[in-house]
């Protein structure tokens, strides 16, 4: 399945919720008013747009929110859609609240690895970005996703001035004693909060001076291009260390993915506006054969990539409600 600009889309990101256990300074605003449960999809709705994502080429699927783990029926859900013909993978991003619990039914419904958020090892101020977060329970939801073999490991940092910079070199540290992928995303811009977004960023050249200050040269591992973090290894490493930028060094070439929102829209790309609308036609009756062509029009149209080099910056949602 290929865009028109001959890259092959086939990775399908689904926010199963826009709500979230957690109120993140650089996902939403405190305030956030989330979506009646009957604007978004349903179980059946969302496993029969997932079966016609498989049919045009969609086979790997990752699933995010808001924050998943609070979707009623996540097991059951992630059972289905592990059993839909084409489905080569099912990962999962979550900020690991709920892991402690959940890693280990994931695991054997047919999650394979995980992606949790961790943006610093320090507790007040993992309670300041977070607004409310406890550090020690997504430190527990980790191991449980460790124990549950839910590999490889991915830890990701939003790294925001004024909150976190700060926090760099300890995280990169982890991947001293573990063999994870601690992962650094520079802050992307969308929504209500975009002018604090675009205030904030700290640029993947600053974060990778802060660890080789600290921590000595990094090594740079073969890349493929559509992995969004370009891998390191720190000296003796048992886990590496990547980094996402998306702001200052995009990497619109190797995309292969997209998503489906949680109210049903077919987003074409994380930081433009364009979507399709796949649930009203679908609550009008539309038939699979005219919803498969709605998502094939789509990956067809998606854009090269975003526009914030032009001051371009979508602003019809923010990220809980895309699911990153």
């Amino acid at each position: 399945m290929k865009d028109s600009y001959n890259r092959n889309i086939h990775y399908l990101r689904i926010s199963l919720t826009d709500r979230c256990n957690l109120r993140c300074v650089y996902c939403m605003p405190a305030d956030i008013q989330f979506a009646p449960p009957s604007y978004l999809l349903q179980d059946d709705e969302l496993l029969r747009l997932v079966r016609i994502a498989t049919s045009v080429g969609f086979d790997r699927v990752r699933l995010t929110g808001g924050e998943p783990t609070v979707r009623r029926n996540i097991v059951d859900i992630v059972g289905e859609i592990a059993h839909l013909p084409g489905i080569q993978e099912i990962a999962m991003t979550t900020n690991a609240l709920k892991l402690e619990k959940l890693a280990e039914p994931l695991a054997k419904a047919g999650v394979k690895r995980v992606n949790i958020s961790i943006d610093t090892l320090d507790v007040e101020r993992f309670h300041k970005i977070t607004r409310f977060g406890k550090l020690e329970q997504v430190w527990r939801g980790i191991l449980a996703a460790e124990h549950a073999g839910l590999y490889p490991i991915k830890l990701n940092a939003v790294v925001v001035r004024g909150y976190n910079e700060d926090d760099i070199v300890d995280l990169a540290k982890l991947t001293l004693d573990h063999a994870w992928d601690m992962r650094f995303i520079e802050m992307m811009p969308l929504g209500s909060i975009a002018d604090f977004q675009v205030d904030s960023v700290v640029p993947v050249a600053e974060m990778k001076l802060r660890i080789e200050m600290a921590c000595g040269k990094l090594e740079s591992i073969d890349w493929d291009g559509h992995n969004p973090a370009r891998p390191f290894r720190l000296k003796d490493g048992k886990g590496t260390i990547g980094f996402i930028s998306s702001v200052t060094e995009p990497f619109c070439a190797g995309c292969d993915r997209m998503r489906l929102s949680a109210d049903g829209r077919l987003r074409l790309c994380l930081l433009r506006d364009n979507e399709v609308d796949l649930l009203t036609p679908l609550r009008a009756g539309a038939s699979d054969d005219e919803l498969r062509g709605l998502m094939s029009n789509g990956v067809y149209n998606k854009p090269w990539g975003h526009g914030l080099a032009q001051n371009v910056i979508a602003e019809t949602r923010v990220m809980s409600q895309i699911g990153g």
